[in-house]
């Protein structure tokens, strides 16, 4: 009659026990940490920030869900005579500041200088692009 002694378990047993849930819950933590840090730094540590000058050439809304602004300038490194740029690459960037989208849309077509900051990753309700755009003004 010692149900006792049969409904228990060895003492070995719940230590193995202790010690596993132990483990995974430092596991489990160290984990979300190390989540949590990357998702930091992939998506909101500014990798980098400075100025860009050149043509800005598109301007738009755009987007399936989350409507952002886009652009797209052209950077010259060599002009010709004719204010034709000869080598270039494109910039793509989103606009971060909502109050800058009548700006932008007047000074299409213009040399422009932007300031941006550098993402390590784009999200979707931020834009499109690593590069985000937070000013701009006119290339005189």
């Amino acid at each position: 009659m010692n149900s006792d002694n049969a409904s228990s378990k060895p003492s070995g047993w719940n230590r193995a026990v202790r010690t596993t849930k132990r483990i995974l819950r430092w596991f489990l933590t160290i984990l979300i940490i190390f989540i949590g840090t990357f998702i930091y730094w992939k998506y909101f540590y500014t990798y980098s920030e400075g100025y860009r000058a050149g043509l800005l050439q598109k301007f738009s809304n755009k987007g399936t869900f989350f409507k952002t602004y886009e652009g797209e300038m052209i950077l010259s490194s060599i002009s010709s005579t004719s204010n034709v740029a000869i080598a270039s690459e494109k910039f793509y960037f989103s606009v971060i500041n909502k109050e800058l989208v009548p700006q932008f849309d007047t000074l299409q077509g213009e040399n422009v200088i932007v300031h941006y900051i550098q993402k390590n990753g784009a999200v979707f309700w931020r834009g499109d692009s690593k590069y985000l755009v937070d000013s701009i003004r006119v290339k005189r």
